[in-house]
């Protein structure tokens, strides 16, 4: 697995790893990964001295209970959908089993579906919550990821409810390590298919901001430690066919690179 990514100083990423039977946290600095003791959601202490990289498997950052996906949260991208702008936040459930890490292949269940990419910004909720304000939200929040929310827009177009469409295995890459100290509102924010530019926009295009939204959703479920708010997807959507590459690129985090099997 390569860790090419070095952050910068002033930036936590934690990445979540496997090494034989043993899953650990650990943060990765400058390329070297140093395991964590204690709890990711606590106040967690890490090794001095990093860990060898032989027999590491990146996995996904963390293992939530459950993923919100939140839909039309880009003004771009909603009219390129053809529907209008939400005046509440639009959201739904994907499977937990739907989830790959950095690295790992999607397959498309229907071939003759198009089924397409969306490159995301993915908040990571690190205290358990319910009913805050957009003021408090940033406290409950452990950082912020790169993920994939992958739709087979044959099936979503036929329905009401896009769960089906959305959460096939596969359907939502993520990863590879969560930032735990950065600012999500003014992030650039690009999908790269086969090293062409496909997506190409900016967090602070979003209709309702990082802290907007875990707050509304906190409203109707209690958030806890793990769980993956996915905040939406800018306009260039497109299809996807096996043997694509896609890399998802946004500012400060590291790049989130999977293949189309």
């Amino acid at each position: 697995m390569r860790f090419c990514y070095a952050p910068a100083h002033d930036m936590a990423a934690i990445g979540r790893f496997q090494k034989g039977d043993e899953i650990f946290y650990a943060k990765v600095v400058d390329g070297e990964v140093f395991k964590l003791r204690g709890d990711v959601f606590g106040s967690p202490a890490f090794d001095k001295k990093p860990t060898p990289f032989k027999g590491l498997r990146t996995l996904t950052p963390v293992a939530p209970s459950k993923i919100i996906a939140v839909g039309l949260n880009y003004a771009d991208h909603a009219r390129e959908s053809g529907k209008p702008l939400p005046t509440e936040p639009l959201f739904w459930l994907k499977a937990p089993t739907s989830l790959i890490p950095d690295g790992g292949k999607i397959e498309i269940p229907f071939p003759e579906h198009r089924t397409d990419f969306e490159a995301e910004l993915a908040i990571v909720i690190g205290r358990r919550v319910r009913n805050v304000t957009p003021a408090a939200a940033g406290r409950y929040i452990l950082g912020y990821t790169a993920v994939e929310d992958i739709s087979d827009r044959t099936i979503q177009n036929s329905e009401s409810q896009w769960a089906r469409a959305k959460s096939y295995d596969t359907f939502t890459p993520m990863g590879p390590y969560i930032e735990t100290k950065i600012d999500p509102h003014n992030l650039t924010i690009q999908l790269f298919q086969n090293g062409q530019l496909r997506q190409n926009s900016n967090t602070s295009q979003l209709i309702f901001n990082c802290f907007q939204l875990v707050s509304f959703i906190s409203t109707n479920m209690t958030l806890l430690p793990g769980d993956i708010i996915c905040t939406g997807t800018p306009a260039g959507v497109g299809p996807i066919a096996s043997g694509d590459r896609l890399e998802v690129r946004i500012e400060g985090l590291a790049p989130l690179v999977n293949t189309v099997k």
